[in-house]
């Protein structure tokens, strides 16, 4: 079968698979196909039986000389110190085995309960399955907010955005578009016909053709991937392990050193052997071992306290010895929210509060707080943003969040900010009519009445096309004409937001003495009045800084790897002081040609990794190992958990993290 489905038209992806997109495959059909392919879910991670637990604790290498000190004094007839060492071992064993399996029960109630559905076609009617029960060749119907339930080859797309963070890492959504069918090798993030399992649809519908289940899908094959990630000793085991070793030989040399002193002296030999078995049995430090246990587990203890499970004892100390974190950015050093954080518009760059999407935060022009009663250009933009959007703004209590675009979602939450209640603003105002967005255009446009006194067509979309079809510009509230001096302007003000990564957006209306007869592009998006522009970004976490300046002051290097733009991650580094200079940052297909002797020495000079793979992230930890350095890997989607299972110590996120990503770590903290 053909494995680059985006090489294939939507007809030839069809024909492959043996279904059509009207009537999709027969419930027959799907039962064999099921049977063939098996279910579409990952294998859950296999627990470890009590027995295996406690065979892994009786093979520390410490615990075999306590054993073996245990024997040596039973044989000597000393059954009480045999007896203090045994039960050492066994309050040891059990409690590390109780410990872990406490941290066992916390991540398993950070699971999800319930299997995700499909909406698919099957025998020519639209149905709802669970998504584990879907089979190559299945017809699936996305709509906004639904989860891709498989790999699919996009069939039909209208305006349809996807969030890949947690594959890719790109912190915005991709635009899709089935049409298009490619020649040759695309990347995973720019393949704009096909959906990924487990992303999410956040923005337009359409309609796509499941092409891989299960461990065959991208994350099933990350999730894959990752078993070939050998698990590695802590660098306290690697301790405890070396200290076993020479204290064995050590004590096994002394012994003999004894032994062979007493029989030259002509000392009985049965009574010169038991004196050196009772040296051996008091060299050995029957206690390090539970104080180790002991002190780790109250180490364990305080972490849950700080919002941290720690499903090893043994991680607890790898923490302590950690010398570089390296971090995703999109979720873990982000808030994966997008937020308005400038505006310009009648000539003058305004600054936006609050981050994520909490309508917490005001809107200043030089310090001073800015509202629409006294504003009217910001009255007019913020109406526009919050029109001219198809997302929804869910509020309750502290807790906010957007079903939709993420970048729609902000610009409610910066309408909010302005004053512009969102309930009264859509209770007082309807929309009429619209020309939605599409990446042809790059353009949006909706009409409402009750704004001016004429009907009004609002636009947003790519500030330098909605620029170029307007003819004159809101100064001051007022109308005046748009001169080459005012554009250039604009536009000089739209590259310097660029420039700081931020994403743009500009903001248009036009009035209308009727409503028009016809509704196109063409006759409506031109001759309009620029408003301005708003800069927006998956803003810093902002406790993110602060914990990097105390990693700085600990001598612990802060490292940023993503799968996002280098103008982004390079932005977002300095904001946090990951990185000072542009030099310090270098995109993931350069790494693709380095040897490990190159690779080794770019880890040094570099503190910013972008655009990278999840083998990256892999190639990226293994050269700060093979450097000497303890390294911690945090992250929360799917793309970083081979290197989180690769690095010393692995730390995803509870709330946003993927299953995949916790099932690897180490340790999660439940709070992000």
């Amino acid at each position: 079968m053909e494995k680059n489905w985006y090489n294939q038209s939507p007809d030839e992806a069809l024909k492959n698979l043996s279904t059509t997109k009207e009537k999709g495959l027969s419930q027959d059909e799907a039962k064999t196909r099921l049977e063939k392919y098996g279910d579409n879910a990952l294998a859950a991670e296999k627990k470890k039986s009590f027995g295996e637990k406690l065979k892994e604790q009786i093979l520390d290498p410490m615990i075999i000389i306590l054993i073996a000190a245990a024997l040596v004094s039973a044989f000597n007839g000393e059954a009480l110190d045999a007896g203090i060492i045994v039960a050492i071992v066994i309050v040891n064993a059990f409690l590390s085995i109780y410990q872990e399996g406490r941290a066992e029960e916390a991540i398993a109630a950070l699971q999800k309960m319930s299997s995700p559905k499909a909406k698919v076609i099957r025998d020519g009617d639209h149905v709802e399955v669970d998504s584990n029960t879907l089979v190559p060749g299945d017809i699936i119907i996305l709509e906004t907010g639904d989860i891709v339930p498989a790999d699919l080859r996009l069939l039909e797309s209208s305006n349809l955005k996807i969030d890949e963070s947690s594959l890719t890492g790109e912190s915005v959504p991709v635009e899709k578009d089935a049409s298009v069918v490619y020649d040759g090798k695309m990347e995973i993030g720019d393949r704009e016909n096909l959906a990924y399992s487990s992303t999410i649809v956040s923005y337009g519908r359409g309609m796509g053709l499941v092409i891989e289940t299960g461990h065959e899908t991208e994350i099933g094959k990350i999730a894959t991937s990752i078993a070939t990630v050998g698990d590695e000793q802590t660098p306290l085991q690697r301790k405890l392990a070396k200290l076993s070793k020479t204290l064995g030989i050590l004590v096994l040399v002394i012994c003999a050193v004894v032994l062979a002193v007493g029989v030259l002296y002509k000392h009985d030999p049965r009574e010169m052997f038991m004196t050196a078995i009772s040296l051996a049995v008091a060299a050995v430090p029957e206690g390090l071992p539970a104080i180790v246990t002991i002190v780790l587990s109250i180490g364990m203890g305080k972490m849950a306290e700080k919002n941290a499970i720690v499903k090893k004892l043994l991680a607890v100390e790898t923490l302590g010895t950690t010398t570089v974190i390296c971090s995703d950015k999109t979720g873990t050093l982000t808030q994966n929210e997008m937020t308005v954080v400038k505006v310009f518009t009648d000539g003058h760059v305004y600054d936006v509060s609050g981050t994520g999407y909490s309508p917490e935060g005001d809107v200043t022009r030089k310090d001073s707080k800015v509202t629409i009663e006294e504003d009217e250009n910001i009255k007019i933009l913020s109406s526009i943003a919050a029109l001219t959007n198809d997302a929804k703004l869910q509020v309750k209590g502290e807790e906010a969040s957007i079903i939709g675009d993420p970048t729609e979602g902000a610009l409610l939450t910066f309408a909010e900010k302005a004053g512009n209640g969102l309930k009264e603003l859509y209770s007082n105002i309807d929309r009429i009519e619209e020309i939605p967005f599409d990446s042809d255009r790059k353009m949006m446009t909706t009409f409402h009445d009750k704004i001016f006194d004429d009907i009004t067509s609002f636009t947003k979309g790519a500030p330098d096309v909605v620029l170029d079809r307007c003819s004159k510009i809101l100064i001051d509230g007022k109308e005046v004409d748009l001169d080459d001096k005012l554009r250039e302007e604009v536009l000089e003000k739209n590259s310097e937001f660029a420039r700081s990564a931020l994403r743009c957006l500009g903001y248009a209306y036009r009035k209308h003495s009727d409503m028009p007869s016809e509704v196109t592009s063409e006759n409506i998006e031109k001759d309009m009045v620029f408003v301005g522009l708003t800069g927006m970004i998956d803003p810093s976490r902002p406790e993110a800084k602060a914990a990097i300046k105390e990693c700085r002051t600990a001598g612990i290097r802060p490292i940023m790897i993503t799968g996002d733009y280098l103008e982004t991650g390079l932005a977002i580094a300095k904001d946090l002081g990951i990185a000072e200079h542009d030099d310090e940052a270098i995109m993931g297909r350069e790494l693709n040609e380095m040897s490990e002797a190159e690779m080794r020495e770019i880890v040094k000079e570099k503190s910013v990794f972008t655009r990278v793979s999840p083998e990256n992230k892999v190639q990226i930890v293994t050269a700060l190992k093979q450097n000497g350095h303890i390294t911690a890997m945090t992250g929360d989607g799917v793309n970083d958990a081979p290197a989180i299972k690769k690095a010393d110590i692995g730390i995803a996120m509870g709330i946003t993290g993927t299953d995949v990503a916790k099932n690897t770590a180490e340790v999660i903290l439940t709070d992000d």
